[in-house]
């Protein structure tokens, strides 16, 4: 059986995205404001990133499909969409598994829009909720144990964010952390790197200068 990450029309508009955001410069690692920039909103930060794709690597992506087909989560929750590169590779994952549901979060209604095309396009919208606002809010309304969890919203969020979903995390649930290098990160890899706060961590390199923190809630 070949896996619906690798068969059409999922493979193929994976493959355009990729080029889309090959043409788009990539910024650097992201926090919801800079040392010395002025204070700004979710939304703010969210417009003024509304054409960066962001995305993750390939071989990343394809490490989050296996470690969903292994571990077989009902609910699976994605901090930051984007333009719905990794919500392909998590939501190919759910649908051949053939149970869970993946619920994505966004703030700009420019990728949200085109999301929502993406997954009607490649027949996984059936699989994938969009969340359409502050994350801290709208994670709320998840309901059941989560079993996994991609952070690759504003690194500095990824502890709040954490701290929010984590009465509801089950025993054995996967998180995985984009971007770790990035300064905003380090109050998140204290926290799953420190074995007392119920988690094994593991840290492993990404696309070119960037890390992933690959943990388990144990």
């Amino acid at each position: 059986m070949t896996s619906t990450l690798d068969t059409e029309p999922v493979a193929g508009l994976i493959a355009e995205l990729y080029e889309r955001a090959a043409a788009v410069p990539r910024p650097g690692p992201t926090t919801a404001s800079g040392p010395s920039d002025p204070p700004r909103s979710a939304a703010e930060q969210a417009k003024a990133a509304e054409d960066r794709y962001m995305p993750i690597s390939p071989d990343s992506g394809r490490l989050m499909y296996s470690l969903i087909r292994a571990a077989r989560p009902h609910t699976l929750v994605e901090f930051g969409m984007s333009y719905g590169i990794s919500t392909l590779h998590l939501a190919a994952a759910v649908r051949d598994n053939g149970v869970g549901h993946l619920y994505t979060t966004e703030l700009s209604e420019k990728k949200i829009a085109a999301a929502q095309h993406t997954f009607a396009d490649a027949g996984l919208a059936d699989v994938v909720t969009i969340l359409d606002g502050d994350a801290l809010e709208t994670l709320r309304t998840v309901d059941g144990e989560i079993g996994f969890v991609l952070f690759d919203g504003w690194k500095d969020l990824y502890l709040p964010v954490l701290e929010l979903l984590e009465p509801r995390l089950s025993t054995g649930c996967l998180l995985i952390a984009d971007n770790t290098e990035s300064p905003g990160a380090a109050p998140y890899l204290e926290r799953v790197r420190l074995p007392a706060n119920g988690y094994t961590s593991v840290n492993f390199p990404g696309k070119e200068a960037d890390t992933m923190e690959l943990s388990c809630r144990v």
